[in-house]
């Protein structure tokens, strides 16, 4: 490990210590590290802008940083355990070029705010995908709502209940994962807030030109009080997971149902092979495995959220305990948008078994519509309820699942679906990423 930044003369370090410290730190950072190049270049220039450093040793910084980012990039640059961490990497790296310009570079702020940035940015850009995923997703089922209805049982309690459509269930994902974007984009508004400049937690005596590295950044705003910096990690880091974890509890729902439905006994679904693996012992067998991981992998971005939270029973300030919410949150984003990228070809290539399906809509599931056909008519509807009831069996006599699903008028059912309106929401969900990315 090359000389630690806060190496002491006189102290020796003891190299078990420094492993225990140091952990997997340095290759967490990883995901940070093109981030904090950025923000170590915004406060190159910040430190111009106030005269810390001059015109040629802010130009010598930043083209370094710049070769450091495609150094990384391309290979040629490993962040590895001769580290302590990615900051103090690309400092090495500034001293080892440029020597006694690079040792200015960390004038004005702590590992403690550029922690903080390059997370902020890492959180940014990960719920930026996250509604990119969404939306995918909720195009695909809004395309298949659109352009098949096919008859299909509905369940409650996981038992048959009354006549719903393939529309529809495409219907119901579409709306969530419009919501779930919705969601991703909210959060990612909140957490858009600068903290570089906050330094330690309590500010410096120089007068940072934090609103150029605000604007340099791409943030929204400047996270103003130094104090509520250091607060706010972990608790931006459970937000963002938060926002992951709800698209992640409708795909294990979607999940589950695809894991039923492809059953021998429901026999609804085919899916694409390459959604499938084999068995190592039974020559059979076709595995929804992908689907299965998809419903688990809630499971970890819960854990996740979990993990930090327990974390946060601290005092105010920074505490070495917050090391620790680097690998929670980095192993959630990775597990759910992976989860997540694979679901619109999914749902794009799935075959339904239409006669399966209209094999499985028995009699009974048109009592429902025979209840409220009476009540209707003018029978008080427990009456009727009572009278469809007693009549469960014989109450499909001379109907059809396309008959009973276009009846079902009330808005957003069946037979009024409200798909425009549904389309109208993903393109304004759309246009809000556009402006996102722009």
């Amino acid at each position: 490990m090359s000389d630690l930044l806060w190496q002491k003369d006189g102290v020796a370090i003891d190299a078990r210590i420094m492993k225990f410290l140091a952990g997997d730190d340095v290759l967490l950072d990883r995901e940070l590290f093109l981030f904090d190049i950025q923000a170590s270049t915004a406060h190159v220039q910040g430190l111009e802008r106030i005269a810390i450093l001059n015109a040629e040793e802010s130009a010598g910084l930043q083209r370094e940083l710049a070769l450091l980012g495609e150094d990384f990039r391309s290979g040629k640059f490993v962040l590895d355990d001769r580290y302590e961490d990615g900051h103090s990497a690309i400092e090495s790296r500034l001293i080892e070029r440029l020597g006694d310009t690079g040792r200015k570079v960390h004038t004005g702020r702590s590992r403690n705010d550029q922690v903080l940035v390059a997370s902020r940015l890492y959180l940014k850009s990960q719920l930026e995908n996250l509604h990119a995923y969404c939306l995918a997703i909720a195009d695909i089922c809004l395309r298949r709502a659109t352009s098949e209805s096919l008859p299909l049982p509905g369940y409650t309690h996981l038992q048959r209940a009354v006549v719903s459509s393939t529309a529809m269930w495409f219907a119901g994902f579409a709306e969530a994962f419009i919501d779930n974007a919705e969601r991703a984009r909210q959060t990612r508004d909140w957490i858009d807030a600068n903290p570089l400049g906050t330094a330690a937690g309590y500010g410096v005596n120089l007068p940072l030109d934090r609103g150029h590295t605000t604007t340099a950044l791409g943030f929204s705003r400047l996270q103003i009080s130094p104090i509520y910096a250091q607060l706010s990690r972990g608790k931006f880091e459970m937000a963002a997971l938060e926002a992951l974890a709800s698209a992640l509890l409708d795909l294990r729902r979607l999940a589950w149902d695809l894991s039923l439905f492809t059953t021998a006994e429901f026999g609804f679904v085919e899916l694409p092979a390459q959604y499938t693996t084999g068995s190592s012992i039974m020559p059979n067998k076709r595995n929804p495995d992908v689907i299965e991981l998809m419903r688990a992998t809630y499971a970890s971005v819960a854990a996740a959220r979990c993990e930090i939270e327990q974390l946060l029973s601290l005092p105010s300030g920074y505490q070495r305990d917050l090391q620790i919410s680097k690998g929670a949150v980095f192993h959630g984003f990775s597990r759910g948008l992976a989860a997540l990228a694979l679901t619109p070809d999914l749902l794009a290539r799935l075959q339904w078994n239409a006669a399966r399906m209209r094999a499985a809509i028995e009699p009974s599931m048109y009592a429902t519509d025979l209840a409220v056909e009476l009540a209707q008519a003018g029978v008080p509807f427990r009456d009727a309820y009572k009278h469809a009831a007693n009549a469960a069996d014989q109450s499909g006599a001379g109907r059809t699942p396309e008959q009973s699903l276009a009846a079902r008028i009330s808005p957003g059912a069946a037979g009024d679906l409200l798909l425009d309106e549904l389309a109208q929401r993903l393109a304004q969900a759309k246009k809000s990423l556009a402006v996102v990315a722009s």
